[in-house]
């Protein structure tokens, strides 16, 4: 098994521990978010493990109490396509805790056929980019007063099979599963970048990642034959222990204290597209999501 991850994320492992530490991860009762909470707990953080199926998160839940022998790992409701939910589930947090040290924004749907959110939004940008971009909005007071705390937003080299259509963010006019997908990713990068900016000298820093090709229930939305060739190439894609490397680096990796805003893949530093690095098109994506959640956030 190390050998194989070796091969993904080069000799990269770390006894970072996480005492006195609070972590939340979104959607992590399933795949690469599971694998985070698995590891983070075993660094001994408080784990707070954000899931809209909370029958699904009690189970794993246990499973995670159990195998890393951490006590201290918690199951709370949130719905990433509501915003009522989303703003409920901070309201908690902010309540509750008294240190948010790292916020992994791990959830997401993959491809989905066209449907929309609580509040109207195309679902795969709704949850892959709105929803964590409200989360971290209302959650940034306290990642503040707990730093230095850091910001991981899982995103993918999909974020190359999309552009940002800032005339029809909604994809109303037309629908692709795929170019829907990557404009979520792309959009998920391009406010790494610009929040990174706008926490200069706060303590809190950003990250954004490709986690690998993942065998997860993201492909429970592909075409049988779809699903069948993902599985004929799995020697190529990672287990979710391998996918989720890469978040793990990106939440404890020292070195990267005094870096913020970059991409990474493979526990390294990784090249995005150049629509990802369009500091123009990331003011006028930030501006626009401010004004689809009716919040201000300059």
């Amino acid at each position: 098994m190390h050998s194989i991850r070796n091969v993904f994320c080069g000799q990269w492992s770390s006894s970072v521990r996480l005492d006195d530490k609070t972590v939340i991860i979104t959607g992590a009762n399933t795949g690469i978010g599971k694998e985070t909470a698995r590891d983070l707990a075993k660094r001994g953080a408080r784990v707070i493990m954000a899931c809209r199926d909370l029958e699904k998160a009690e189970a794993a839940r246990k499973e995670l109490i159990e195998d890393s022998g951490n006590q201290n790992i918690v199951a709370n409701k949130l719905d990433l396509s509501d915003t009522e939910s989303i703003r409920a589930f901070a309201e908690l947090i902010n309540k509750e805790e008294k240190q948010v040290n790292i916020l992994i924004n791990n959830a997401g749907i993959m491809m989905c056929p066209y449907s929309k959110t609580a509040d109207g939004f195309e679902m795969q940008f709704g949850v892959n980019h709105l929803g964590h971009f409200l989360l971290t909005y209302l959650l940034l007071d306290l990642l503040k007063k707990s730093a230095p705390s850091r910001i991981i937003n899982v995103a993918s080299v999909a974020h190359t099979w999309g552009s940002i259509h800032l005339d029809d963010i909604n994809s109303e006019k037309g629908y692709s599963p795929r170019r829907a997908y990557g404009q979520s990713k792309l959009a998920n990068i391009l406010c790494t970048r610009s929040l990174a900016k706008r926490l200069q000298g706060s303590g809190v820093t950003v990250y954004s990642l490709h986690p690998g090709v993942v065998q997860s229930e993201l492909f429970r939305n592909l075409s049988k034959p779809v699903q069948i060739a993902v599985k004929i190439f799995s020697p190529f894609t990672k287990t979710t222990i391998q996918g989720a490397q890469t978040t793990i680096y990106c939440a404890v990796e020292p070195k990267l204290d005094n870096e913020s805003g970059g991409y990474y893949s493979n526990c390294a530093p990784a090249q995005c597209s150049s629509e990802a690095l369009d500091d123009e098109m990331a003011q006028k994506l930030w501006e626009l999501s401010c004004q689809m959640l009716g919040i201000t956030w300059d």
